[in-house]
């Protein structure tokens, strides 16, 4: 399975500022990330755009989550369309979407599960259980999880 590539700092991002972390795979040091995350105590989110075909994240647009919760997050629908035209307009694809989870593993609940929208979406996680952030990528396919491989390169 071909890695997902999130190339640092994603392209269009408007809030929070994502550019102090080393790349690994699947599992990185995120620590000035983490601290900037919008939300905290509740679950940020928002969605990533790109090449669909390469897995090519080229842009992150957090969101707020309009849940307001720290166990579950709802992307707000209006900056959903919103990152959805700005994409289009610089020739990319809405390809996924991205949480916090506060207090569990990065891994998806079944929450998650039951609110994958899109088989072909990929579904970034980053838990802030502990004192290092993780990051991890999932494809959720008719509720069946597997996890794919992140790089993430410098620009």
């Amino acid at each position: 399975m071909a890695a997902m590539t999130i190339h640092a700092p994603p392209a269009r991002t408007l809030t929070p500022n994502l550019v102090d972390y080393e790349a690994t795979r699947a599992s990185f040091s995120w620590d000035a990330a983490a601290r900037e995350l919008d939300g905290l105590p509740d679950e940020a989110c928002g969605l990533l755009a790109g090449d669909v075909t390469g897995g090519q994240v080229g842009a992150c647009y957090p969101t707020r989550n309009v849940a307001a919760s720290a166990k579950l997050y709802t992307v707000d629908p209006r900056q959903h369309l919103q990152a959805d035209r700005d994409a289009e307009q610089h020739g990319m694809e809405i390809m996924g979407v991205f949480h916090s989870h506060t207090h569990t593993d990065a891994y998806p609940s079944p929450t998650d599960v039951a609110q994958a929208p899109d088989p072909d979406w990929h579904y970034v996680l980053v838990s802030l259980r502990d004192s290092r952030p993780v990051l991890r990528s999932f494809r959720i396919v008719r509720s069946r999880i597997s996890e794919e491989p992140v790089l993430v390169q410098p620009r």
